[in-house]
Order: C-alpha cells, then sequence, then structure tokens
C-alpha cells in the first residue's frame, strides 16, 4: 500500500467535512456573526483577550497537539494500519472536531466559562462538582508529568532547553508588539518566525545544561508566571508562534510523503488481542486519543480559547478546523512510523527501546530526506519540534487547572435570585495557580504520578464523554438538533465503561494487582455513573430555553 493514497485521501476528506458537515454543525449549534463573545463582553486584558483568527487557531492548535498525535497511532499500530487510519478519519470528522467545536460554542454562550459550568447549568450543582474535581485532578496529573518529561528532556537534549527558554523571551517581545505597540500582524509574524527558527540555530549551539531537579523547579516557576499573566503577554504568543514549528514539520512531512513514496510495511490487520495492549475494543479508542477525539481538547476549547474568540464565526475554523489539522498530523504520524521495517518498528517500541516518538523523528526525517535534505539533521528538527510542544500543554494545563479552581468556588447559582459576588478564592487567580502548581509539584517530586499515569487515557476519554453529554443536555434543553452529539456521546461512553472496567477487574483481581489503580478506575466508574444518571431527565426532554451568557437567547 502507497503511502501517497493514505495521505490523499485523508487530505481531501478532512478538506471537505470542513466545507460541509463543519458547516452543518455550525447551523445546529447555532452560530451566528451578530453576537457579542465573552472576549469583548467581559474583556478584562488578562485572561479575556480577543485575539485575530490565525493567532488563536496558532494557540489552539499549539495547545492541543503535541506528542499525543504522535505516540497513540505508533502504538495502536500493533493492530494494523487500517483501523488506526479508520478510526483517525472517521473520529476525526464526526466525533473529535464536532466534540471541539460544540465545547468551544457551549462555552462561549456560558460567558467563556468551563464546561463545568455547563453542566450546572443543565444537570444541576451535583454534576458541577463532580466534573470539576475530576477535571481538576486530571489537570493537576498532566502538569505533574508533564514537568517531568520537559525536564528529562531538557536534560537529555540540551539544546532543546536554549531553544525554548529563548522561545518564551521572543514570545514576550512578540505580545507586545502586536498589543503594545501595534504592528501588523503579517510583518509580526514574519519577524516573529525567522527569528524562531534563528532560536533552533543558537539552541543547537549554545546547549543549556542544568540538573534535572534545577530544571523541575524553574519549570514549575515558569508555569506559574504563565498562569497569572495576562493571556496576551506570553501564552497566546508563544502558542502562536510555536505553531508555525509544527506547520513547518507537516508541511516538510507532507512534501516529504509524495517525493519518497513510501511503501506501508506494517500489516493492515493482525489481530483484535495484541499482547501487551489489549482488545481492539476498547484500547484503539482509548490509545488513539489525539488525532481522533480528546477530553482535553474541551478543557482547552472551554478554558483559555473562549476567552479569547473575537466572533463567533471564527469558532468553526479554530474549532472545527484545528481539530482536522491535528487529525492530519495523525495520519502523517502512522504513515512515517508504519514506513519502518517491522524489525524497526518492534526495536522502537520495545521495552528499553527509544519509543513512538523517536520512531516517528526518524521515519518522517527519513522521508524528508527524499527532498535532499540531511535524514539525522531532519530528524532531530522533528524531534526538538515535537519536543517543544511538551512545554506549551504544560503552561496550557496549568492556567486551565487554575481555571478550574476558580469555578469550583463560584457561589451556586439558584433560579429567580441575584446572582452572589464571587468569593475570594474564584476572584484571585494567584491563589488558586499556587495550590495547583504546588500540588504538581509535590505529585512530580514524590513519584507517585507513576501509580496513577497508565489510567490517564481512560480517564481522558471518559472526560471527552462528558463534555459531550454537557453539549448535548445544552442542546436538548434550547430544543436544538443533537444527535449529532448525542451518538458520540453514547459511543465515548461505552469505550471508557468498557475500558474502565476492564483496568478495574485487571488490577483488582488480576496476576499482578495494583489496588490503587483498580481503586481509581472504580472511581470514575462511578463518576460516569452519576453523571449519566444526573442527565437522563435532561436528555428525556426537549423544551425551548433562554441561555445564560453574552448576547441575545438564541432561536430554537
Amino acid at each position: 500500500m502507497s503511502g501517497i493514497w493514505l495521505l490523499l485521501l485523508a487530505l481531501i476528506g478532512f478538506v471537505v467535512a470542513h466545507l460541509t458537515y463543519g458547516r452543518t454543525v455550525a447551523g445546529w449549534l447555532g452560530m451566528a456573526e451578530e453576537r457579542k463573545t465573552p472576549a469583548h463582553e467581559l474583556n478584562d486584558g488578562v485572561d479575556y483577550v480577543p485575539a485575530k483568527p490565525a493567532v488563536l487557531l496558532g494557540h489552539h492548535f499549539a495547545s492541543i497537539a503535541g506528542a499525543a498525535p504522535i505516540i497513540g497511532p505508533a502504538t495502536a499500530l500493533a493492530f494494523g494500519w487500517m483501523p488506526v487510519y479508520l478510526w483517525i478519519l472517521i473520529g476525526g470528522v464526526f466525533i473529535g472536531a464536532v466534540h471541539d467545536f460544540a465545547s468551544l460554542m457551549a462555552s462561549i454562550r456560558h460567558q467563556g466559562k468551563s464546561i463545568g459550568e455547563v453542566v450546572e447549568a443543565y444537570v444541576g450543582h451535583t454534576g458541577k462538582t463532580l466534573f470539576l474535581v475530576f477535571s481538576y485532578s486530571t489537570l493537576i496529573l498532566v502538569v505533574a508529568v508533564f514537568t517531568i518529561v520537559v525536564a528529562q528532556t531538557f536534560v537529555d537534549v540540551p539544546q532543546a532547553a536554549t531553544s525554548s527558554v529563548l522561545f518564551i523571551l521572543l514570545a514576550v517581545g512578540f505580545g507586545l508588539a502586536l498589543y503594545r505597540f501595534k504592528a501588523p500582524l503579517l510583518i509580526a509574524t514574519i519577524v516573529g518566525v525567522a527569528l524562531l527558527f534563528g532560536c533552533l540555530v543558537l539552541g543547537n549551539l549554545f546547549p543549556l545544561r542544568l540538573s534535572f531537579n534545577a530544571w523541575v523547579a524553574l519549570l514549575l516557576a515558569y508555569v506559574f508566571v504563565a498562569s497569572v499573566a495576562p493571556v496576551w503577554v506570553l501564552l497566546q504568543p508563544r502558542d502562536y508562534l510555536n505553531s508555525f514549528l509544527l506547520y513547518a514539520m507537516m508541511a516538510l512531512g507532507l512534501v516529504g510523503i509524495v517525493a519518497a513514496n513510501p511503501t506501508v510495511q506494517a500489516p493492515a490487520f493482525t489481530s483484535v488481542h495484541v499482547e501487551g495492549l489489549g482488545y481492539l475494543f476498547p484500547v484503539l479508542f482509548v490509545t488513539v486519543a489525539c488525532g481522533a477525539i480528546s477530553g482535553f481538547h474541551s478543557l482547552v476549547s472551554s478554558g483559555t480559547t473562549a476567552k479569547q474568540l473575537d466572533r463567533e464565526t471564527d469558532a468553526r475554523t479554530v474549532g472545527y478546523g484545528a481539530m482536522l489539522i491535528e487529525s492530519l498530523l495523525a495520519v502523517v504520524a502512522l504513515i512515517a512510523v508504519a514506513s519502518l521495517t517491522g524489525d524497526r518498528y518492534q526495536s522502537f517500541m520495545a521495552k528499553g527501546g527509544a519509543g513512538p516518538v523517536a520512531a516517528f523523528s526518524v521515519g518522517l526525517g527519513e522521508l524528508i530526506a527524499a527532498l535532499g535534505l540531511p535524514a539525522q539533521t531532519m530528524s532531530n528538527f522533528v524531534a526538538l519540534a515535537v519536543s517543544a510542544f511538551a512545554l506549551t500543554s504544560l503552561d496550557t494545563a496549568t492556567r486551565l487547572s487554575r481555571f478550574a479552581f476558580q469555578e469550583f468556588f463560584e457561589p451556586r447559582r439558584v433560579a429567580g435570585e441575584p446572582a452572589r459576588p464571587s468569593p475570594f478564592l474564584a476572584r484571585n487567580r494567584y491563589v488558586g495557580t499556587t495550590i495547583s502548581v504546588v500540588l504538581a509539584g509535590a505529585l512530580a517530586y514524590s513519584g507517585t504520578w507513576k501509580q496513577i499515569w497508565p489510567i490517564f487515557g481512560s480517564a481522558n476519554q471518559l472526560l471527552a464523554a462528558l463534555a459531550l453529554l454537557a453539549v448535548t443536555a445544552w442542546l436538548a434543553h434550547r430544543a436544538r438538533e443533537n444527535a449529532f452529539v448525542k451518538i458520540p456521546m453514547v459511543f465515548m461512553f461505552a469505550v471508557t465503561l468498557t475500558s474502565l472496567g476492564a483496568l478495574a477487574r485487571d488490577h483488582l483481581f488480576g496476576a499482578n494487582p495494583s489496588y490503587v489503580l483498580g481503586a481509581v478506575a472504580v472511581l470514575l466508574l462511578g463518576v460516569a455513573l452519576v453523571l449519566a444518571g444526573l442527565s437522563f431527565k435532561v436528555l428525556a426532554r426537549r423544551g425551548p430555553a433562554t441561555e445564560q451568557g453574552s448576547g441575545p437567547a438564541a432561536s430554537s
């Protein structure tokens, strides 16, 4: 099988989907040009700041992408390339992109608040509490693990450390140029991207070597600043500029695949059960998350992105479109890894091997080499581009954890009563960030994250199911079409409940029990079932309602 045909089919499919199904979904969600977005209505210069569509797309894409769309397909390739490819295409178009777009739209109709606020509005305060505790705990785990991963990367590849530090300084300068000195976006982007690649060169010339513990401490200090600083100063411009690294890597990969015309070496299908992974259902749908559907995306959509959307009509490109770009990245990753011979793939993926990111870097580097570029240099560039996005996910997750913390302490809303003023913990971003960073740091330094991390894939997809449930309840309350989110929601619940049930069984009653993981799996099963039960009455009836949030109520 030629990798070119897999690439062309995916590329055409994603473009057509964005122009057709994406536009249809926008109509079902009631997207309207005239609505005033929270970024304008609640503009505070810190979290709520209108962003140009290209800048916001870069921020959103950089936040949701990273190593995950590479690790998932490379790992699930053990089942064969066909099921992975089909899941990326079908999942990305009809589930993942819809999930991201709908989460973004639901959030901007509720003052840019998280999906937890949507749960409270239509499921109840108990549902909001459970959702926020679950999402906050997941984010703390992500911050802890990504701190470890980035710190270890900086130790192993000090060139990446230098480049990342320079990226941060460049981002601050770019943000000031754009927002304070009103530099034209095109000119600022050209200069910024040129300097961005200059940072890569300087990183190779002057590697920054520090100890692992020193990097952990510095990273925790950095994410604290990134979380409390105005979004336009650091987070948004850094993500926007960083996105060009990924765009460049993808562009080289696309042209490289066409030039190399690789033959897919991996079998189309191996077995419904793979030793060490499990059964195709539900393992495939939990392993390949980013690139098909990922619950973390709903937190980004309803966290930082919803607070920066300039116009509602930008939501389709940012929400639906960015997910399709990530799905294309997952297809590129699949082709790059599947083009390796079976022995080489196994050597990368074996215990003690270099791992899926290294397999992708080498595979894509060799494909790009068909353009006449040095394979080793290109492999190093791919690895460096991927590592840069781990830091992006880290600072975004920290800011999202602060949002979840603050929303948890928002006063309960009672119908017919005036809104009560927010307490100190809901208003102060420094306290929420400090507590989040301390908890993540303690988890990272103690090493206890290793006991919990194996269950993250299932927890992440449960988050996606809960986000789809919240959006379904919102649309049902408005008496709008909701089958396009309800059907994916039911499927994702089936995936996660099956996965969590299997994890609970294996870790509580298996040959090598892990009672911590078993208990967490049972706890997550309980959260899912309680929230599903609370939502049953909402989903069983349809009726008109006036929305909370900015702008006039949407017509039903």
